[in-house]
């Protein structure tokens, strides 16, 4: 019997757990399209920035005001707001738009961690026609003289000010810097989130030795880099009431598989269709079909959480007992000679 490789997130069915996550591939509609006929269970926009959205309004006021007190035609200089493509409504249109084209669920997502606004535009979002919504918790505190509990604090009102009213299940992207990972992880559910994304990958910025500058430098993620994530998902499973994302490094099918296995509901991929072709997407289904098959699972709802933290045989192997054990595995290659050769 071919295993049953359904799924849910957010309370959305879904015939299996790989979705694209944000990113490049969705800034042009026809990429809704290509990613529907790949195989994707569910497609998440890119994010519209807290950036995008100050930056526009600001900018319409600029311009509204510009040049008004210098002769009688300045009121041309006024851009007429049909014309100007503001990012927003550029965003909600996609949304639109993309709900059209394609019949898988798409999920819009918002970037920022400032209060104020954020409900307005969930909202905009939610009448645009998005499925659900992704809030992407990017905020990097560098002052020292705040503590990590007024951080926290920020992203709940954050949280809490998004999903008042929404009508749209909410998921919210975790980073991976907090202090206590599992107590937030309930905080935010307790605050309206039904789905956790592990984890946001922060950008970090290089040295231009050249120009003596930091520069901006985008590298793709690898599928060493779910290991954290995959850690914290073994962890939260069945612990919250959330459903759980994993995120940052799913590559192949085994990352499907471990994620699946340690309890995550789907897992988002990027970088491994911008580097390898969106067919990689049928592959890898197909391999994790094979897998399951061989290893007689009937179904992902059966094999989801297995190995999770509440339900393996070694739950020291997610906690610090793992450290020790982890350094103690390592063995020097003897075809490498000895050390200092």
């Amino acid at each position: 019997m071919t295993p049953n490789l359904e799924t849910t997130w957010l309370g959305l069915p879904l015939p299996h757990p790989v979705v694209a996550s944000a990113g490049p591939l969705t800034h042009e509609l026809d990429n809704f399209r290509r990613l529907e006929d790949a195989g994707v269970a569910a497609i998440v926009m890119h994010s519209l920035f807290e950036e995008q959205i100050t930056r526009d309004s600001h900018l319409i006021h600029h311009y509204q005001e510009y040049g008004a007190d210098s002769f009688g035609e300045a009121l041309s200089y006024v851009p007429e707001f049909e014309d100007y493509g503001t990012g927003p409504d550029t965003y909600l249109s996609l949304i639109s738009a993309a709900k059209e084209a394609v019949s898988v669920p798409v999920i819009a997502s918002l970037n920022g961690t400032t209060p104020g606004g954020w409900r307005k535009f969930a909202h905009e979002m939610e009448k645009a026609g998005a499925d659900a919504l992704e809030l992407n918790l990017y905020h990097l505190p560098t002052d020292p003289d705040v503590p990590g509990s007024q951080v926290e604090a920020l992203y709940l009102g954050v949280v809490r000010e998004v999903v008042e009213g929404l009508k749209i299940p909410l998921a919210v992207k975790l980073s991976p810097f907090l202090t206590a990972p599992a107590h937030m992880a309930g905080e935010f559910a307790n605050a309206g989130a039904k789905g956790l994304v592990l984890f946001n990958r922060f950008y970090q910025p290089d040295i231009d030795l050249d120009e003596l500058q930091a520069v901006p430098r985008l590298v793709l993620s690898t599928h060493t880099e779910m290991r954290l994530p995959l850690r914290w998902i073994a962890i939260l499973h069945g612990r919250i009431d959330a459903d759980l994302a994993i995120t940052s490094g799913v590559h192949t099918a085994e990352d499907v598989l471990k994620g699946v296995l340690c309890g995550a509901n789907i897992t988002m991929m990027t970088s491994e269709l911008l580097q390898h072709g969106l067919g990689r997407v049928r592959h890898i289904l197909d391999a994790v079909t094979g897998w399951m098959a061989e290893k007689e699972y009937e179904s992902i709802k059966q094999m989801r959480g297995s190995l999770s933290h509440l339900h393996t045989s070694s739950p020291e192997a997610f906690e610090r007992a793992n450290y020790v054990s982890t350094l103690q595995s390592w063995h020097p290659d003897t075809s490498l000679g000895h050390l200092g050769d």
